[in-house]
């Protein structure tokens, strides 16, 4: 008989700290753009957490891997859940608001279902996890509404940007299960950000020019977020919640993460969504909670 993991005080308050933390990222990174180009945002955020990282490890004495595929693992990891992702919402948040960025960064769930059926034997669907991927894919029609079919203007691109970030982060999912199992979070997730500074670091000098250093203390503090809190801090913190209430609980923190990237996008950028976006939204979690099955059962 399988054990059921109940969400204690405890574990409600650690799981809402996370969907708070990264809700917050989508203000945190639109405050950064005002003074950096996307990809340099991407270079501060990976660069600055995996010295983080990397420092915990030091201090916790954790071992490092030595088999060279490991390392070539956190490279794919580090394009996939890092460098491809964060740029891709990053250039969309220069287009977009911040709340819908974050409504559709919630299809990251439904995409990871999906890639996972196809890949792994035990992810098969059933009808219920179909129902639910459909009920995603329509909040997901409804969010970006017709008009992307007609005209692929800025605003388009951007959401369908979200969307390839958000189906990267499914893909990272299947890969991670395949090639970082047995390591230690914190080195899996130091591994792969450091694989993603290296990438993304050339790349913005490449493309932006050489970063600049001398920011207001707004744009210092928005970047310490994302790097510090959002990033190195939010997986430890992720990893920690995981194995206090399971992946199936886990799943939760994608509904969590919108509404506060909504409230503060409203109150500090004066951000309005259109309603289309909170029906999208709506159904999109629907889908979430259908595919888990947990309440279904419930009832």
């Amino acid at each position: 008989m399988t054990q059921q993991i109940r969400l204690t005080l405890r574990a409600w308050t650690e799981l809402l700290l996370l969907g708070a933390i990264w809700g917050g990222v989508f203000l945190a990174t639109r405050l950064t753009l005002d003074h950096l180009g996307p990809l340099t945002t991407v270079a501060h955020r990976t660069f600055w957490a995996a010295l983080a990282l990397w420092g915990y490890v030091a201090v916790r004495g954790l071992p490092l891997p030595r088999a060279a595929g490991v390392w070539g693992a956190f490279g794919v990891m580090g394009l996939l859940n890092n460098l491809i992702p964060f740029g891709l919402m990053a250039w969309a948040q220069g287009h977009i608001p911040t709340g819908l960025v974050s409504i559709l960064n919630g299809t990251t769930a439904v995409f990871g279902v999906l890639i996972a059926a196809l890949v792994f034997a035990d992810e098969r669907l059933t009808w219920r996890r179909m129902a639910g991927v459909a009920l995603g894919m329509a909040g997901i029609v409804v969010v970006i509404g017709p008009a992307v079919l007609g005209a692929l203007d800025l605003t388009s691109l951007a959401q369908l940007a979200v969307l390839g970030g958000t189906f990267s982060y499914a893909l990272a999912g299947v890969w991670a299960r395949r090639h970082l199992r047995g390591l230690a979070p914190a080195v899996s997730a130091a591994g792969m950000l450091s694989a993603a500074a290296l990438m993304a670091v050339p790349l913005a000098i490449w493309i932006e020019g050489p970063p600049r250093l001398t920011l207001p203390a707004g744009a210092w503090g928005a970047i310490a977020y994302l790097a510090l809190v959002a990033t190195a801090g939010a997986y430890l913190l992720y990893f920690r919640v995981l194995a206090m209430v399971g992946s199936g609980n886990l799943m939760l923190v994608t509904l969590i993460i919108p509404p506060f990237a909504i409230l503060l996008g409203a109150v500090v950028l004066q951000e309005a969504l259109d309603p289309r976006a909170y029906l999208g939204f709506a159904l999109l979690a629907a889908g979430l909670v259908v595919i888990d099955g947990r309440l279904l059962r419930k009832s």
